[in-house]
Parts: structure tokens; sequence; C-alpha cells
């Protein structure tokens, strides 16, 4: 008998927790509704709390690969404070690097030594809109740190390029951990820059193209690119034909994409993440709500938990 009523007393108790569990996964599929398989593997920050899927990290933008995450923040105060927090395998601080200005974009890349950031800097006064944007790198392997790219010589049509309002922005390194592609600003037009870090100089190859983000396989470009109304589409850029690809998301996006695979790009929009194939094809899918920095699953440190709220 005792025997008996201690298994029922586990059976119970078992069944409790397996039904507890049911009632918060049941409540965080109604509040997202249906999703794509990939949710459940993909990383994203919370937009309401800034909070980092499955981790106790709270980031203004947020991304990692492979043993490296970057965690841009802003820590309030009579002068507020922003860092690029620098994050090992296990989320933990490893670095932290003070920098200036409003977060806008994050990178690691996909070997994890090469970080980059970019922020929104007010003050300059070249710039008659009254902001400009710091991009910086850092090299985890040596430690070396650019606090602001600007300085790297450039090089327009083939003929180095001088100018005080020279910007850059949205970093995307090659698997070589050395070349590297970002948007550069100057006299109002916006130019895609092929970059290379051990020679440190940059070359323009196109106008038109922001925040590019660069496939898993190197040989093609995910980007915005401004239309003649103003607004931002994402397009596709294939390095070798230079061939541009309008993706069939028709929404403005202002972000840096991501891939979710080889054949996928997922990017933030309205505060949403959504997904898109990259061939040009199909249609927008929802990925997650209230969401924002996405990181693919093989990007992610660690296994996340679920992201349907």
């Amino acid at each position: 008998m005792k025997n008996g009523a201690g298994t029922k007393r586990l059976l119970i108790v078992s069944l409790t927790a397996l039904l507890l569990g049911l009632g918060v996964t049941g409540y965080a599929w109604w509040r997202s509704g249906p999703a794509p398989r990939e949710v459940d593997t993909i990383r994203v920050r919370d937009t309401a709390s800034g909070m980092i899927t499955g981790t106790d990290r709270r980031c203004d933008r947020f991304y990692q690969a492979a043993g490296t995450a970057v965690c841009l923040i802003v820590e309030p105060g009579a002068v507020p404070k922003t860092y690029a927090l620098i994050l090992d395998a296990g989320l933990r601080e490893v670095r932290r690097v003070r920098i200036a200005g409003i977060p806008s974009r994050a990178r690691v890349s996909a070997s994890g030594r090469m970080v980059s950031w970019t922020v929104f800097v007010t003050g300059d006064s070249y710039n008659s809109g009254g902001f400009s944007t710091w991009t910086g790198i850092l090299d985890t392997k040596t430690g070396y740190l650019v606090t602001n790219m600007e300085e790297i010589p450039l090089f327009i049509d083939g003929k180095r390029y001088y100018s005080v309002d020279v910007n850059y922005w949205g970093v995307s390194f090659a698997a070589d951990d050395n070349r590297f592609y970002a948007t550069v600003s100057t006299k109002g037009r916006t130019y895609l820059v092929e970059g290379d870090y051990t020679a440190w100089q940059a070359r323009t190859l196109r106008q038109n193209v922001e925040c590019p983000s660069l496939a898993p396989d190197g040989t093609r470009l995910a980007f915005k690119k401004r239309m003649p109304a103003g607004a931002w589409r994402l397009h596709l850029l294939d390095l070798a034909t230079m061939r541009e690809t309008p993706l069939a998301e028709t929404a403005e996006v202002d972000d840096q994409a991501a891939w979710l695979d080889g054949n996928t790009v997922m990017y933030g929009r309205a505060g949403d993440v959504w997904a898109v194939a990259a061939d040009g094809g199909g249609q927008p899918r929802l990925l997650a709500r209230g969401a924002s920095s996405p990181v693919p699953p093989g990007g992610q440190i660690s296994r996340a938990m679920s992201i349907r709220r």
C-alpha cells in the first residue's frame, strides 16, 4: 500500500509539472500564433524588455557567432554611457569598449573572431543633418581595436578619395576574417565598399547599397536600397555579376538583414522579425513578434529557448 501510494503521489506530481509546462507553452503559442519551425532555433532581442531569448542579457543591439557575442548597451545616467560588451561562449563579459552614440548595428564574423558595431553620433560639424555614424572593429584574437574606421584609406573609382564627411556603417565580414563589406557615404551618396582588413583599405564597388549582409557561401549580399520614393527595399546582389534582385518584401525595411540559411534572409520590420527567400520569390513570413536583432541557428553560442511569446 505504501509503495502504491508513493507511486500515485509521484504520478500526480509529474502530471502537475507536465500540465504547468503545457500551460506555459500554450500561453506562449496563443500570444504569437502559429510560427515556422525556424522560430524554435533562432535567437532574437525582445523589444519590450531588451532581453535576448534564452539568456539573462539585456542589449540594445545583439549578434553572435561561434564563441563570441557582441551586446551594445546604453547605461542611463546624467550622461548616458554606451558600451560594446564582448561576450564569451557562456555569454560572460570578457571585454567592455566605451563607445559614443546610439546603438545601430552589430555583427560578428562567422568564426567569432571579428566584431563590428555602428552607432549614431551627434555634433559632427560637417554633417548638415546633425548626426553621423561611427563604426568600430575589434579583432578578438589580437585585441586590436579600431574605434572609428572613417580614417581607412578609401578608393572611389580606383582613385584615392579624401573628404571630411566620410561615414561608414553596417560591416559584414567574409569567412577569411579579412575581407569585409560595408556602406560608406560621402557628398550625399552611398556606396558599397569591399575592405581589406590586413591591408587596411577599402574600395567602392557600386552606389546605393546599404547595410550589406554577406551570404554564408560568400557569393551574394543582402542589402537595403533607397528607392526613388525615398523608402528602403531589400535586394540581393550577386557579387560575380553585380546583378541586383529585389526581394519579395515590398514594405520598407530599415535593418541590416541576417541570413537564416543559404536561401533565406531575416530582418526587423515594424517591430517584428520577418523572413523572405533570397532569390526574389515567395512571400515574407513572420518569425517573431515584438523582436529584433535576429541571430541564425548556426550563429548561436548555446541552444536558445523557443521565442514563441
